[in-house]
């Protein structure tokens, strides 16, 4: 009696829909399987801008713990008798300070640390505090605070323990606090407590409870945040900053594994890049290093995509000074770093780069399946370099896919040095398995491209969007109307997986209180964060992604906002592994459309699960104090049968985004 209901009641609709508006007819055929869909087809990019890493994704809450900043004590203030020293214990990060007595008993000597735009702390949890120390004579003892400098009680401290350093010689030295309250603007202070001097060097707060409890881990709930996309690609460290400004400050992958205390500080070329969101204190610890990316896209079980430097300096920066530049008979010790990155990441434990991964704790392989090799290069100055750098990777690693890049625009562009047809001609004459095409474009473009991957040549290599992000022509911010415009062109990512092999929108995180770029796809504070809508966008994606393309038409043509389509964006897939067709489906009219999609081989009534992302305020965003203010909602859909045919009614709100799952 109640299907008898359902059945008559979604007829009724969908005779009340037929009669007040017009339908657009899809067709959906759940009978021949396409193209499979790669499981690296939807990921995450990790770049170190917006202070990602230090500030954010890694959990390190003490700024310039070892003292490396060109200014040795930025991030610090210092009071009463403290010396820097640079003959530390650290070959390549060698400095320290000495805390002495300040020769009163009514003084103090000590340090504070204002950490990352403050010291995020929650009540009840522990923060491992840690240092290097010696004593100088005897043993030495120092007074280890959590501090709120705006407390208008009696004492500034709201937790404090003592730490005594009883040995001569270089130790680590542990203690845990326990913060009694939720505080995003917390200072470190560390007081000498006595007359005995001590040497202080990697000065260190992490939360306790981070990402899977690692001591040198991320910050849990960002990590989670990654976690939760459910990412076939991890695509890292970089972006820009695998060119550096110079190749001085290029990312260096061997500087960054090993002992963390002995990691040496690379300068940020974000740090100078954008005179209006200018930070000067912005460098690159490398404590989130490689191995520690690696451990990442593990633990989210996504593949690892490292980037790595060609011998060029970033291009935008030295349009004119060749000299910037690796010659091209200079080039192999850039080549090494490829090879070898291989053997870190896949070569036994008994290989030199293997045992490097081995002794820090991870003996297993990471099997790696991918790498790139330049970031957003073009031109013969890259199409030349980049050739032995294939031939060296082809004869020692064939079965490693080697990822190109077409360039920093989706386009060729008039008047450029940058030509993206020349880009791909070379890859493909080089024979990369997959070439890396960025774009940044307006909601006219995003609007007008629908059809970009339907006449791709389906013999070459295959496509990794690399970068993307629809900016909004003026609003350069997380609004939901670029998100919709987003989820819209996505669909040809999947209605063309037979060449689309990877995506990863950019850039992935920022700190409200220090971006440089936007819109990002998280963001947060010392202690909180929000997830944007193109976030969720992405999720919607990645976690209904199918395992092959069914064909969605209307009046036989791709559903990619065409004329007489209604501004309806629209693709299908299978999941093997459920037995369920997966649609989805973008409405970017300002209007509601009434939809009619036939499904082919589905051959009985039931329920459509569906998952919906609509909003009336197109410059609406979800924020800090509002983090779920625009998030998916999941409702239902009556699948009805019209004699032997299979028919799914429905009504898209106007600027929405809506995927239906049902078993075939």
């Amino acid at each position: 009696m109640t299907s008898i209901k359902l059945l008559t009641s979604a007829l009724a609709l969908s005779a009340a829909i037929s009669a007040s508006a017009q339908t657009f007819v899809m067709d959906v055929n759940a009978k021949k399987l396409g193209a499979p869909i790669q499981p690296t087809m939807y990921g995450i990019f990790f770049e170190d801008i917006n202070f990602a890493a230090d500030g954010g994704l890694y959990g390190e809450l003490v700024k310039n713990r070892s003292f490396e900043f060109p200014q040795a004590f930025m991030g610090w203030q210092t009071f009463g008798r403290v010396e820097l020293k640079n003959d530390g214990p650290f070959e390549r990060c060698p400095h320290y300070v000495v805390l002495s007595s300040p020769g009163h008993k009514e003084r103090r000597t000590g340090m504070v640390n204002e950490g990352y735009f403050g010291i995020g702390v929650k009540k009840n949890e522990q923060y491992r505090f840690s240092v290097w120390a010696k004593a100088l004579q005897g043993s030495a003892a120092l007074r280890v605070q959590l501090i709120d400098e705006s407390s208008m009680g009696e004492e500034q401290q709201f937790v404090e323990e003592e730490l005594n350093v009883t040995s001569a010689d270089w130790k680590k030295y542990t203690l845990k606090l326990t913060s009694p309250q939720d505080l995003k603007h917390a200072k470190l202070r560390i007081f000498l407590k006595g007359d005995n001097a001590v040497a202080l060097e990697h000065v260190s707060l992490f939360p306790v409870n981070t990402f899977k409890g690692r001591e040198n881990g991320m910050r849990r709930d960002l990590a989670q945040a990654l976690a939760d996309l459910k990412p076939g690609i991890f695509r890292f460290p970089g972006g820009c900053i695998v060119e550096g400004g110079d190749l001085e400050e290029r990312y260096q992958w061997k500087n960054s594994v090993g002992p963390v205390e002995n990691r040496p500080l690379n300068h940020n070329r974000w740090e100078y890049t954008f005179d209006y969101r200018y930070y000067p204190d912005y460098y690159q610890s490398y404590g989130l290093g490689f191995f520690e990316f690696f451990q990442l896209s593990e633990d989210i079980g996504a593949e690892p995509l490292p980037i790595l430097n060609v011998g060029m300096a970033c291009q935008y920066q030295n349009w004119e000074n060749e000299k910037a530049h690796v010659p091209l008979d200079q080039l192999q010790p850039y080549i090494d770093d490829c090879l070898d990155l291989i053997e870190f990441a896949n070569g036994p434990a008994t290989s030199k780069w293997g045992k490097v991964r081995a002794d820090m704790g991870h003996p297993a392989p990471f099997n790696m399946k991918f790498i790139g090799v330049g970031n957003e290069q073009w031109g013969e100055f890259y199409y030349e370099r980049l050739k032995p750098f294939v031939a060296a990777i082809r004869a020692k690693y064939p079965d490693i896919k080697i990822v190109g890049t077409s360039g920093p625009v989706p386009e060729d562009v008039p008047d450029a040095t940058y030509r993206f047809e020349d880009g791909w001609k070379a890859m493909k004459a080089q024979k990369a398995d997959l070439v890396d095409e960025h774009y940044y474009r307006d909601e006219a473009w995003f609007l007008s491209h629908g059809l970009r991957y339907d006449s791709y040549d389906r013999k070459g290599p295959k496509v990794f969007a690399g970068e993307y992000a629809c900016h909004g022509k003026g609003k350069k911010w997380n609004h939901y109307e670029a998100a919709i415009l987003e989820a819209a062109f996505m669909t040809g990512f999947e209605r063309n997986a037979d060449v689309v092999h990877m995506t990863t929108p950019a850039p992935l995180f920022a700190h409200v209180d220090g971006w440089q770029w936007r819109p990002d796809q998280i963001w947060y504070d010392q202690t909180e964060m929000f997830k944007s809508v193109s976030y969720y966008v992405q999720q919607m994606y990645a976690t209904n992604a199918g395992t092959n393309v069914l064909s969605l038409t209307m009046q036989k043509k791709p559903v990619a906002n065409q004329d007489g389509q209604g501004g309806l964006w629209g693709s299908a897939a299978f999941d093997s592994k459920t037995g369920e067709v997966i649609i989805k489906v973008a409405n970017t009219s300002k209007q509601k459309q009434v939809v009619c999609f036939n499904l082919q081989d589905v051959k009985t009534a039931g329920t459509a699960q569906t998952l919906t992302l609509s909003h009336d305020g197109m410059d609406d965003e979800n924020s800090i104090e509002k983090p779920e203010f625009i998030t998916p909602k999941k409702g239902t859909a009556q699948v009805v049968m019209d004699g032997k045919k299979a028919q799914l009614n429905d009504e898209l709100p106007a600027m929405s985004f809506r995927i239906y799952r049902l078993k075939k």
